[in-house]
């Protein structure tokens, strides 16, 4: 590969590991957000909540079922978040080419199986008696 090419594969690769970090920092962002505003919105939750339970018991108890169903769907909501924030980094890093934990895991077992046939045959190899060399007939060099 010429300098020129060279330095055009250096560039794709340094521009796909910029992007791949800016998904990665996006994906985080998205993340504090969301905390951030469930964090408001079960603070005013609260606040209302407060001030009903001021003006009556039997609104205080349909808050509660309110909130209750309400921090379900919410709690629904962040696994999904999650998940798709999850799916998104793993189709970054497979593009890019990293290897997931389970195919390391899956690669370094098959290594170990093979180390171990190859140990056997080694074993077995060196164990067998080796056969005698013989001379070519008329040979006297020795």
């Amino acid at each position: 590969m010429n300098a020129k090419g060279k330095k055009k594969s250096q560039e794709l690769q340094q521009d796909i590991l910029e992007s791949a970090h800016k998904v990665w920092l996006a994906g985080l962002g998205a993340v504090a957000v969301a905390e951030e505003e469930g964090g408001k919105f079960f603070a005013n939750l609260v606040e209302q909540g407060s001030k009903l339970e001021k003006k009556s018991k039997d609104k205080v108890d349909k808050a509660k079922g309110t909130v209750a169903g309400l921090k379900t769907v919410a709690e629904s909501y962040w696994e999904t978040f999650g998940r798709t924030v999850d799916d998104r980094m793993t189709a970054v890093i497979h593009r890019i080419g990293v290897p997931t934990k389970d195919e390391i895991e899956t690669l370094t077992k098959k290594v170990e199986a093979l180390t171990v046939a190859v140990d056997k045959l080694r074993t077995r190899d060196a164990a067998k008696p080796k056969p005698a060399v013989k001379k070519p007939a008329g040979d006297d060099s020795n």
